[in-house]
């Protein structure tokens, strides 16, 4: 997305507003910000972000009635430790880390699965500072092999991120990854939207730590990078 006008985003952002809400009037408890992010994740166009936000609401109302995620709704993932959250990059995004190897194949259940997601994702924005909107994330690939591969699981949690929360992911790091992991990573590239491929970074293992520094400090560092923070399981940040 190119270099636009924030007065006229704005208005873009009112025109879309004044459609969502004729369409469903709870559109009406949903700031500017967030209808921005979703204008911004279809390239500005109103008609497509207008679309997408509609969706979001639907998703929401039907998979998380209550508000939020509870984690009697996620007793399967939660105990697989496979997402923490400690501490905030340099310009104020939530650090959240994710464990490829620690996802067990067996006893995913696909629903299970997107609750899941759904969870960590709100809790990643509920950690954010006022005036941030994203979070970065540090995808450890450490002890990944064929048998934690889950293409299906990859595709339905990029699919939660792009459709319900767009606009939210700053960066993904993605740390120790071993070579047979590219032949799935070819498979699931396809399947990220285009605004989002660029925030995908592979780390060289040889610079982990120096690349890991450019964004975030030391003292923010988890202490299994080098730095100073204890991971966090998800459920107790």
């Amino acid at each position: 997305m190119g270099t636009v006008d924030v007065e006229a985003e704005w208005f873009l952002v009112a025109k879309m507003r004044a459609f969502v809400e004729a369409q469903d009037p709870s559109a009406k408890e949903a700031d500017n910000f967030t209808l921005r992010r979703f204008l911004r994740a279809r390239d500005l166009d109103t008609e497509k972000g207008s679309s997408l936000f509609l969706k979001y609401l639907k998703w929401r109302r039907q998979e998380v009635p209550n508000g939020f995620i509870s984690e009697s709704e996620i007793q399967n993932e939660l105990p697989q430790r496979k997402v923490c959250m400690q501490g905030f990059d340099k310009v104020g995004r939530p650090i959240v880390v994710g464990f490829a190897a620690k996802h067990d194949y067996s006893k995913r259940n696909m629903d299970e699965l997107k609750r899941f997601v759904a969870y960590f994702l709100d809790k990643a924005c509920a950690r954010m500072p006022s005036g941030q909107e994203k979070f970065i994330c540090i995808a450890d690939f450490k002890g990944w092999g064929y048998s934690h591969c889950d293409i299906r699981a990859y595709v339905a949690a990029l699919e939660v991120m792009q459709n319900y929360y767009p606009e939210r992911l700053g960066k993904v790091l993605l740390i120790s990854v071993p070579q047979i992991f590219m032949k799935t990573w070819k498979v699931v590239y396809p399947f990220i939207d285009k605004n989002t491929k660029e925030k995908f970074i592979f780390v060289d293992d040889k610079k982990l730590q120096e690349t890991l520094l450019v964004d975030i400090d030391q003292s923010q560092l988890p202490d299994i990078y080098g730095g100073k923070l204890p991971l966090v399981p998800i459920e107790n940040a």
